[in-house]
């Protein structure tokens, strides 16, 4: 599916959110306004304003808090990227040299602090200290997901954990762009929870299809090596349906004891799963969660913003899979 069908709503507010996120180094440090421009020049779908801009819409948010918030949302993405990719020593982020492969690890970190603390300027500009409170809650699950994932997730196969960690990095991101949208509407509480709930399924199929990538896709397109979720031993969807099939193959058995830290083993457990109907299955489950994200929009009249986001939800599982 061609993405412009969700994006061609709110093309011209995107260009807004764009105009917003780079002026927030205009007055600092001029490495820091290098900086700045390099991560936003990697580019992305803006999946995350789009959902903002498309939800406010469609329940009559005013435009230039919409714009705002789609901001600061796009920069608190934008900000964990840059410690994730320090964190996982990563150089390239689709394609292009990450922030840690030209600067130091000091500079780094401070950059991604820099992008938290103007991210959270931005959710403050809404005026609204109820969209304060959901967007610092946001941030501490991110960053407890984190190290949750750093010290217990290693070799794990387990779904709950598994549910927690991909909630975490991605899911709950995806429900404060769709409930704080909401929130800065007319609104009420209702449907800010409906709203809320279309976005955590909406995230959890967007992460389990970018896992599903990680053996299927080509290192070009995902934008990291093949397979290189396992042998950082993290055990996604397919996997773990692979391990709920065969628990007594050998590569299976050698993860909780560190065998994901062999790159041949984990290379050939890549090859076993993609031979099974593991990928098959964890797409099935993406495909449930995009469902009933589906039919939590079908509640809501039809309009132009509700038709984007549903072309939205089904490109999410229409992926390069």
């Amino acid at each position: 599916m061609n993405n412009v069908t969700f994006l061609s709503p709110v093309q011209a507010q995107l260009q807004l959110v764009e105009t917003r996120l780079q002026a927030q180094a205009d007055d600092r440090h001029p490495d820091l306004r290098a900086a700045l421009g390099q991560i936003l020049a990697a580019g992305g779908k803006r999946i995350r304003p789009t959902i903002t801009l498309l939800v406010g819409n469609m329940l009559g948010a005013p435009e230039n808090k919409l714009i705002t918030l789609g901001a600061a949302l796009e920069l608190l993405h934008t900000a964990t990227l840059v410690h994730d990719d320090l964190i996982d020593g990563s150089l390239l982020r689709r394609g292009m040299p990450t922030l840690n492969a030209r600067w130091s690890p000091a500079a780094t970190v401070l950059t991604g602090d820099f992008l938290f603390a103007r991210a959270a300027k931005l959710a403050a500009d809404t005026n609204y200290l109820p969209l304060m409170k959901r967007f610092a809650e946001t941030l501490a699950v991110i960053v407890n997901g984190e190290l949750s994932q750093m010290f217990s997730a290693r070799g794990v196969v387990d779904r709950e954990n598994y549910a927690q960690r991909i909630y975490a990095k991605t899911a709950s991101l995806f429900e404060m762009c769709s409930g704080a949208a909401a929130m800065i509407s007319p609104a009420n509480e209702a449907t800010v929870e409906t709203m809320r709930k279309f976005g955590y399924e909406t995230g959890i199929a967007f992460q389990i299809v970018d896992d599903i990538l990680d053996f299927t896709g080509e290192q070009s397109t995902v934008g990291k090596p093949v397979g290189s979720d396992l042998l950082n031993g993290l055990v996604t969807l397919p996997a773990i349906y692979y391990a709920e099939a065969y628990p007594e193959d050998e590569d299976v058995k050698s993860l909780a004891d560190g065998g994901w830290g062999n790159q041949d083993h984990m290379q050939r457990l890549v090859e076993s799963i993609r031979k099974t109907d593991a990928v098959k299955k964890a797409m099935e489950e993406a495909k449930d969660h995009a469902g009933r994200a589906l039919q939590i929009l079908a509640d809501f009249d039809p309009s132009t913003e509700r038709e984007g986001l549903e072309n939205l939800v089904k490109y999410i599982v229409d992926r390069n899979v």
